[in-house]
């Protein structure tokens, strides 16, 4: 759903978080619990050439969450996309935590590293069904997933049962075929893992092999391109 312009008063809203490219709030829309992403203005960009970016990355974000549903990932639902104040309305999940936080703040113990390989596992497969219906994420960390409890429960501790891994913030999302944008969506995400996570040297091979698991038709490419992405990476680091 689309619009030109929404009538909400502002008052009714509550900053989340503000980022470098928008704003996150909560509020009430038709009764649910929604986020409103708001994208900031520019100002180092003439204006005309800024509105266009902005509506081509807000119809790359709305067409990526509802492909998803295609590609049976699960996304925040889509509200609703207003062009005109810079906002997506999208459903906010209230019971969640993102893996980033999962990963620092909960695995503490050795008994809940085997928890930490099945939302390995988790992240490798979601990835590849991307993949396998054109999605490229472009932003691919582990702060832009979330894990939800797969049942409703009460339990505190309900990360450390069965889950539901939920992708969000596709921004910089946009269909792409080629084996090269898949092999670059996944060596951002290799990237970011040893990056946010380097206490888990081994978190990205057990995603990259779940990833290769998933689904092997059509592959190949994208394996080769990823291989072609790292020695290129490699060689940067080691030029300098």
């Amino acid at each position: 759903m689309s619009s030109d312009s929404v009538n909400m008063g502002d008052n009714n809203l509550k900053l989340l978080k503000q980022g470098a490219e928008a704003k996150l709030f909560i509020c009430n829309y038709l009764g649910r619990p929604t986020l409103i992403k708001e994208r900031f203005k520019k100002n180092y960009r003439h204006s005309d050439l800024d509105e266009i970016i902005t509506k081509d990355r807000m119809k790359n974000e709305a067409r990526s969450i509802v492909r998803c549903k295609a590609a049976f990932v699960r996304t925040p639902a889509l509200y609703l996309v207003d062009f005109h104040r810079r906002r997506i309305y999208m459903e906010y999940i209230e019971k969640s935590v993102t893996v980033k936080d999962f990963i620092i703040n909960h695995v503490k113990e050795e008994e809940h590293k085997k928890q930490l390989n099945t939302v390995a596992e988790l992240i490798g497969q979601t990835v590849r069904k991307l993949h396998g219906f054109n999605i490229i994420h472009g932003d691919l960390t582990t702060s832009n997933m979330l894990l939800v409890p797969k049942a409703e429960t009460e339990d505190p501790q309900w990360f450390f049962r069965e889950l539901e891994l939920v992708m969000i913030d596709f921004g910089l999302s946009y269909i792409g075929s080629s084996g090269e944008d898949k092999g670059v969506d996944l060596y951002v995400l290799e990237r970011a893992i040893i990056s946010t996570h380097n206490d888990y040297p081994k978190l990205f091979g057990v995603i990259f092999e779940a990833y290769k698991n998933q689904c092997k038709r059509n592959i190949g490419e994208t394996l080769n391109k990823f291989e072609e992405v790292r020695a290129r990476g490699r060689k940067r680091t080691m030029v300098g």
